[in-house]
């Protein structure tokens, strides 16, 4: 009896490490190859461009970073799987423009977006089975443990423009100061969904050349004063909500002094900009010996947010954001 129980579990081991076995040559499945291969670049073209078709809001996307490749043979296809990043181009969604003859868009996300993809390719054909990115991933997460809670927002949006001249016309119209302030920097953002939209913002503002007595709102001639110079920052609490016609309402409490480790902030958001500093990727393969990740395949160059000279309607948000119309439904 005990012979028979042993042969038993003998038997079970043996099946559990032969399944085991199928499933790591499966995980492993596939051969590491060069990422600014021709063909791997062709194939995460088609990838990209298969991407975009699937839009019908907001922009196309246009490639970062080729990130890893593996090629596998079937036959008489080669199967490519592919990771790389993409960046939102400014050529609008439903339009004929290929993504190569786009250029990246200069306003809103800094963070370049995640995207996989499965590829097959023939020597006369190219056909993308399976594509994915992940769109306003840092947003998505927020949404789905906690909805109705405050969301943080790119300090770059459009959509902070509205809150922001809000708070800082408030400001200069409040302050003791002979002068007006504008925007230097913006630290920190989040907007809620409440009967409306609840904004909270941390941000500093720099004295500008502009007396009060010559000048009621801050216009382009309204520079920082390079001779005087004056730092203050703020919270500020905006509530918006324009279909119902009404002004936004600020909140704003304000010091002396710029925004804390300001500089280092600065400097951090701009390890992004730079084509030879390529963004971390728990999947990035080493330079050697794959060349992966490849070169990017523009510089981006991500525009200051400008901040208006007037009150103006809030731009609409950028696909996978919050809109107004949201709250009419």
């Amino acid at each position: 009896m005990r012979s028979g129980v042993g042969l038993c579990v003998l038997g079970l081991l043996c099946l559990h490490s032969s399944a085991f076995g199928q499933e790591v040559v499966k995980a492993e499945a596939g051969v590491l190859i060069f990422c600014d291969d021709p063909t791997v670049e062709k194939a995460v073209s088609n990838a990209i461009q298969t991407f975009n078709k699937k839009l019908n809001t907001g922009y196309t996307l246009a490639l970062f970073q080729i990130l890893s490749a593996k090629k596998t043979e079937n036959g008489s296809d080669s199967v490519y799987s592919l990771e790389f990043s993409t960046r939102r181009s400014n050529c609008l969604a439903g339009s004929q423009t290929p993504w190569t003859d786009c250029d990246y868009l200069q306003f809103g996300r800094r963070e370049p977006l995640s995207c996989n993809a499965t590829v097959h390719m023939t020597e006369t054909e190219t056909e993308t089975k399976q594509v994915e990115c992940l769109l306003d991933d840092f947003i998505v997460s927020e949404k789905a443990s906690c909805l109705g809670c405050p969301v943080e927002i790119d300090e770059t949006s459009e959509d902070l423009k509205v809150p922001l001249f809000a708070s800082i016309s408030k400001y200069n119209l409040a302050s003791d100061s002979t002068h007006l302030f504008t925007l230097h920097e913006v630290g920190f953002a989040t907007r809620q969904v409440v009967a409306g939209f609840r904004f909270k913002l941390r941000f500093d503002m720099r004295k500008t050349t502009c007396a009060k007595a010559e000048h009621k709102d801050l216009n382009a001639r309204c520079v920082p004063d390079e001779e005087n110079v004056e730092f203050v920052n703020c919270n500020s609490t905006v509530d918006v909500a324009p279909w119902r016609f009404e002004q936004p309402e600020a909140n704003v409490e304000c010091e002396q002094g710029a925004l804390p480790m300001a500089s280092t902030k600065e400097e951090s958001s701009e390890e992004d900009t730079t084509a030879s500093k390529p963004p971390a990727s728990p999947n990035a393969v080493n330079d050697n010996p794959f060349h992966c990740p490849a070169k990017s395949w523009k510089p981006f160059q991500p525009a200051d947010p400008a901040l208006p000279t007037k009150a103006t309607s809030p731009q609409p948000p950028v696909d996978g954001a919050f809109s107004d119309t949201d709250l009419l439904s």
